[in-house]
């Protein structure tokens, strides 16, 4: 049954979504984009000599991971949350909770305190990354959809450059810190823009909150991750019990996770979700190609650094092909799907490109020219902006409008359980080639093992341009050697991808957005009717 329309905050009339409204609740989701994906690349340029001054280079990998863990445990509860009692307010608490970590990494004093206030502002980042794709499909029919999900996925590519740009001008001309001081400015004007913009219903539960489900999911996800990371870890290895006690938890977890959203009232994710076959598919395309893409973009600014001997800002700056690539085929495949309402094509091509560029990178050396590395990352980017926000779109047009948070943040999750277990075991067999890599390079020039593994902790781009050059050469080899055969590790999760995107189903776009099909807003000619009648002071009746 349909419902009245909800009533805005200072309003007592409907929401009305008339295009200028939409623009301005578009204006504050890309804020908060902009915000939660700059900060996902901004430490990557800067991660060598963070690493190194904090004395942290066998655990770097956990700058990247503990953002991603926290980021994906939070994605299914934002999601429901969502759908449950509006985002708004939800919008405006992770916009909150991530600048406030922002800071808190910023003074933190070791490494340890680093990765913790790394965690928190995955908190709040994902609830960004959701909600803004959420609020969009509240706003914007899929039929139109795709023209503001190309420039939310553009986001994602500005930031694939402009963070490591401003990680490395940080680092070469300030200090690495800056890196989380940026994001208090962009943080407090993205609250404010929400604050006053993002007009929203809001909502009261009429379920219990699946409490156990949350937590349950948590624990499956952390599980996941320590498994991973400490099997692939040298001193830990397959062969701990540790690791294994972490692989049993995991299962565990997942079996009562299952058991108990079958008998949740409003699970937080809800099993029949699985019985959708697009739903299925598009969310499979998502977490294979997850394993690869974070991977491959956490890692590229550390060789370009390291192993072509170019500065922290320089590698950055090189990331802008990527940019490039992303921005323009994501932007020109949301036109052409909402011109021509088809978007099975995309991912097909989209992954097909990605793998080329993938087979490209294993051929990374420290002799590749630079411009060569730039094409291979435009091919990459242009692959990946096929992809990202179409398959997002998909699975929010296949489900009931009552499930788009939910589906959209469960889409979202496995994506970034896939990014979460690229980096920590793609990570893990980079950091651990190349610490022993790097220990022979220290050895064979004469150091002792204990002052040569000293050497290793604490190498960063500065200390290398103060080192002899053969020592310095070998370094830069030991990079190469350990990065580059990594991408051939990734390829077959890009090519399930492929095979993934044959069997996609195209249906029609809905042409209806979510709140109207709720019944909580009034959209397209009517409300801009009732806009025009409000303006003239003639406003009619609401509508029953």
């Amino acid at each position: 049954m349909t419902s009245a329309p909800a009533r805005t905050p200072d309003s007592e009339q409907p929401l009305l979504l008339t295009q200028r409204r939409i623009w301005i609740i578009f204006g504050a989701l890309i804020a908060g984009m902009l915000l939660s994906s700059l900060d996902q690349t901004i430490v990557s340029t800067a991660m060598p000599t963070i690493v190194g001054q904090l004395g942290g280079v066998e655990h770097q990998v956990w700058l990247t991971t503990a953002y991603l863990l926290a980021t994906t445990i939070v994605m299914p509860v934002y999601g429901k949350f969502g759908d449950v009692l509006g985002r708004r307010t939800l919008f405006l608490v992770a916009i909150a909770l991530f600048t406030i970590a922002s800071a808190g990494a910023a003074f933190a004093g070791d490494f340890t305190q680093l990765i913790i206030w790394r965690a928190v502002q995955g908190l709040g980042g994902g609830g960004l990354m959701i909600l803004s794709q959420a609020i969009i499909a509240d706003i914007v029919p899929a039929s139109e959809r795709g023209k503001y999900l190309g420039p939310l996925g553009a986001i994602f590519g500005l930031s694939a450059v402009g963070g490591p740009l401003l990680g490395g001008f940080f680092v070469d001309h300030l200090t690495w810190q800056w890196a989380f001081y940026i994001n208090i400015p962009i943080g407090i004007a993205a609250f404010a823009i929400a604050w006053f913009t993002l007009t929203l219903p809001s909502k009261k539960a009429t379920a219990p909150i699946d409490v156990l489900g949350v937590i349950l999911l948590s624990a499956f996800t952390t599980c996941l991750i320590f498994f991973t990371d400490f099997g692939g870890d040298a001193d830990q290895g397959w062969d701990s019990p540790l690791t294994w006690a972490f692989g049993g938890g995991m299962l565990v977890a997942a079996l009562l996770f299952v058991l108990v959203e079958a008998r949740a009232k409003d699970p937080i994710i809800p099993l029949s979700l699985f019985k959708n076959p697009i739903f299925v598919n598009a969310t499979a395309i998502g977490l294979t190609l997850g394993l690869g893409m974070f991977a491959a973009i956490g890692f590229v600014p550390t060789f370009l650094q390291m192993s072509s001997g170019t500065s922290a800002a320089a590698s950055g700056l090189l990331m802008l092909p990527m940019m490039v690539g992303l921005i323009g085929t994501s932007i020109a495949s949301g036109v052409i799907i909402t011109r021509t309402g088809r978007y099975k094509i995309f991912p097909i091509i989209g992954t097909l490109i990605t793998g080329a560029a993938m087979v490209a990178m294993t051929t990374l050396a420290a002799d590749t020219p630079i411009w060569l590395i730039c094409v291979y990352l435009f091919v990459f980017g242009a692959g990946l902006g096929l992809i990202m926000q179409v398959v997002v779109l998909v699975v929010q047009n296949a489900v009931p409008v009552s499930e788009i948070g939910t589906a959209t943040s469960t889409n979202n999750y496995f994506r970034e359980v896939g990014a979460s277990l690229g980096v920590a075991v793609f990570g893990t067999i980079f950091t651990t080639r190349l610490t022993e890599n790097l220990l022979s390079v220290f050895t064979d020039a004469g150091a002792n093992p204990d002052d040569a593994a000293g050497a290793t902790a604490t190498l960063d781009p500065q200390t290398l341009a103060q080192l002899p050059d053969a020592v310095r050469d070998g370094i830069v080899t030991a990079y190469a050697d350990a990065l580059a055969p990594v991408f051939w590790y990734l390829l077959p999760f890009v090519a399930i991808s492929f095979v993934l995107s044959l069997f996609l189903k195209e249906i029609p776009l809905s042409d209806v957005a979510g709140l109207v099909a709720r019944g909580e807003a009034i959209g397209g000619e009517e409300a801009e009717a009732l806009e025009a009648a409000r303006r003239a002071g003639t406003t009619p009746a609401p509508r029953e």
